[in-house]
């Protein structure tokens, strides 16, 4: 007979049991379908971004302009670390020059003179005016210090005719003055070089020639001008001057160099490397050569430079040459020269001398043999007037 309860109690615990099963079953549905509910909103949500995004990744960057190409006067003074540096631009029928960098102050250097089928170039100018006219206070070159405005300054070019250039018919003076001195009477009898009492002009008398040349309108050409006048390349007014010392003796250091910077007139200091090495005392004092070590007389009596052969007369202008940085042109000791000076000369390539021979410089002059206007004690502004103009 069956104990009563057990057929009771058995169906229950398997009912607990199904229950049991079936709730863990629902349990791992839940999460399952959490699981598989969150990555698919994942899912959806990177969907939605990448649909988002997509637009973006395709958009193409806007385009940066290209930077403005630097004018060749802008180029150049982006190169320029001087606040003093300028840019010289020139402008003209027919000119083609490259604007060049040059220093506020300091005297323009090695200006182009340009050429041109047919015609003679007739100097830069200020101004398109000046240049027209061939206006000579408003002709610039290397005896003027140089002036800008915001680091720049154009040149103007003027050009003559062959026929307008000879019937210039210029002749160009150069003034050559050795010692000085204060003494309106000259050397005292019993100074030591009263014999050269000629040679010493009176600075006042100086003073008086420098302020004429600054106040009347003259053209101070520099020795590239020269040269390129003496060829026919290059236009000069007759109202032209260019003034030399020979020598650098000390007194014109001490009395006329000052005179000289009053007046801010370009002058030539023909320099002995050999006994004096100084600095340019001004900015309008050009240094150039009277040989080094042949200013003294040779077994024949003449300069020393008429005694030698061409070998040693190179060596010792390219040792003058050494202390000056600069060939272009010397002035011959005492004036003596022959043709072996001049070959010397040329092959330490020189191009011009500068004699004693009185005279002027023309169109076709020879260019070893430059002539000159002597300057002696008791020379007062009429004199030079009726020398020069």
């Amino acid at each position: 007979m069956a104990q009563p309860g057990k057929h009771q109690t058995r169906p229950r615990a398997r009912r607990r049991r199904v229950l049991a099963v079936v709730a863990g079953a629902v349990a791992v549905a839940a999460v399952i379908g959490g699981t598989v509910a969150a990555i698919s909103f994942a899912r959806a949500g990177a969907d939605d971004t990448d649909r988002d995004a997509a637009p973006a990744a395709s958009a193409s960057p806007s385009a940066t302009p290209a930077p403005t190409p630097l004018t060749p006067e802008e180029e150049l003074l982006a190169t320029a670390s001087d606040p003093a540096a300028c840019v010289v631009s020139f402008t003209g029928d027919g000119v083609a020059d490259a604007p060049m960098l040059q220093t506020q102050g300091a005297l323009y250097a090695g200006l182009p003179i340009p050429a041109r089928d047919g015609l003679v170039f007739g100097g830069w100018y200020a101004t398109p005016e000046d240049a027209a006219g061939l206006a000579i206070p408003g002709r610039v070159n290397g005896s003027e210090a140089v002036a800008c405005t915001d680091q720049r300054v154009t040149l103007h070019a003027a050009w003559v005719s062959p026929e307008q250039n000879a019937a210039e018919d210029a002749r160009i003076p150069i003034l050559m003055y050795h010692q000085f001195t204060d003494r309106p009477e000259g050397l005292a009898p019993d100074h030591p070089e009263h014999w050269l009492k000629g040679n010493y002009a009176y600075i006042g008398d100086f003073d008086a020639h420098m302020n004429h040349i600054a106040t009347t309108g003259f053209y101070l050409p520099t020795w590239d001008e020269l040269s390129a006048f003496i060829d026919g390349r290059l236009f000069l007014p007759n109202h032209s001057v260019i003034v030399t010392d020979d020598d650098a003796d000390q007194t014109w250091f001490d009395l006329a160099v000052p005179v000289v910077d009053k007046y801010k007139v370009l002058t030539t200091s023909f320099m002995i490397t050999a006994y004096r090495q100084d600095p340019a005392p001004s900015t309008y004092v050009l240094r150039r050569s009277h040989t080094h070590d042949m200013h003294k007389a040779g077994a024949n009596g003449d300069g020393m430079i008429t005694n030698l052969g061409v070998p040693e007369i190179v060596a010792d202008m390219e040792a003058s040459a050494g202390v000056l940085g600069v060939k272009e042109v010397m002035a011959y000791p005492f004036g003596h020269y022959n043709d072996t000076a001049k070959e010397g000369l040329r092959q330490a390539g020189f191009e011009m001398a500068r004699t004693i021979e009185p005279g002027y410089v023309t169109i076709g002059t020879d260019k070893l043999a430059l002539p000159t206007v002597r300057i002696n004690y008791g020379m007062g502004l009429d004199a030079l007037v009726n020398l020069i103009g």
